[in-house]
């Protein structure tokens, strides 16, 4: 039996690293925990997971093929469990960032339904900013 507790890490496909990087680390507040410049790999700390940016142009990122961009994502969504979920606080540092964001919504997650906001990092990947379950 396998039994999945949370996600462990996530791999975006880059075209420009130092754009994600500075969106992760400085609106996000990840934190570079190590870099493998020799095949094209940044691992940020997101809370207990990972996220991998590789950079398209380099030694991992040509072997994945084409480039994200409108026709072509690598992934649909993620999804980071944000805590305390204070939306006006979210809203001021998105904006002081010059990120635009949907409205809160309720959506289901690992910890059942509660509230979310969408948004976009600079290669258009949808973000997700969940908070705690409604009940």
């Amino acid at each position: 039996m396998i039994h999945i507790r949370e996600i462990d890490h996530i791999v975006l496909r880059v075209v420009d690293a130092a754009a994600m990087e500075h969106f992760y680390c400085n609106v996000l507040r990840c934190q570079v925990e190590r870099r493998q410049e020799e095949i094209g790999l940044i691992q940020l700390r997101a809370g207990r997971c990972l996220l991998d940016l590789v950079p398209v142009d380099g030694k991992l990122g040509r072997m994945g093929g084409a480039a994200p961009g409108v026709e072509g994502r690598n992934v649909d969504h993620i999804c980071f469990r944000v805590e305390p979920f204070d939306e006006a606080a979210i809203r001021g540092v998105l904006a002081a960032a010059g990120v635009e964001a949907g409205p809160v919504e309720s959506r289901y997650g690992a910890e059942g339904e509660g509230p979310s906001i969408y948004l976009k990092d600079p290669e258009g990947n949808t973000i997700e900013l969940k908070g705690p379950s409604w009940s």
